[in-house]
């Protein structure tokens, strides 16, 4: 596979849709039905073990499926850490200063661990899932700049991967310097993202 070349590629931020249950009508009938379905809110999964994503306790994993070649894989995942840089590297970094102007890198750390499903011979897609958000709004990619950070791996370079093999692979972004809190997400395709978070002093 080729390798990703380094260069700021400006992301337009994603909205964060709040996806709240508001009464849409209905009357009394809706009334009646929430009224004979208490059960409904017990049924949910509890924060600290979501069916498929959900906010993450720091050092928790989680544990969602991608398709790869050649079958299905089950990866177990954490966010170990982010990294967040300076101004002055953010400029060094990109290819146009200007670019970077208010804005810091971080570079999230992430630990997959293949659980069950084939042998890979040919790389991974489990990375492809992950992103970086700053205070609600998704950070800029900065491609290629986390393959010589200190501690990742590049996910290019893994060929092979077995059963219980564990790799860390970074995601770099471009977030506001100001960010007092910084997220790192990862989903399944299609997927609601596991969430875990980050403050920043």
């Amino acid at each position: 596979m080729p390798h990703r070349k380094t260069a700021l590629r400006l992301v337009a931020p994603v909205a964060v849709l709040a996806l709240a249950l508001t009464a849409c009508g209905g009357g009394d009938d809706a009334a009646e039905a929430d009224a004979k379905s208490p059960a409904t809110t017990e049924a949910s999964p509890s924060p600290s073990e979501p069916a498929s994503g959900g906010d993450m306790a720091k050092g928790e994993s989680a544990t969602g499926k991608v398709a790869e070649d050649p079958g299905e894989v089950t990866y177990e995942v954490v966010a170990q850490k982010v990294e967040v840089g300076t101004e002055a590297e953010a400029a060094k970094a990109v290819a146009d200063a200007a670019d970077a102007k208010g804005k810091v890198l971080a570079t999230a750390h992430i630990k997959y661990t293949h659980k069950s499903g084939p042998a890979l011979t040919e790389g991974s897609d489990v990375h492809d899932g992950a992103t970086v958000f700053a205070d609600g709004q998704r950070g800029g990619v900065l491609i290629g700049a986390s393959e010589d950070a200190p501690g990742c791996e590049d996910p290019y370079d893994v060929e092979s991967w077995k059963q219980g093999e564990s790799h860390v692979f970074c995601e770099t972004y471009v977030i506001p310097a100001n960010a007092t809190s910084v997220e790192v997400h990862w989903s399944e395709e299609d997927g609601e993202p596991y969430v875990w978070k980050f403050p920043q002093k």
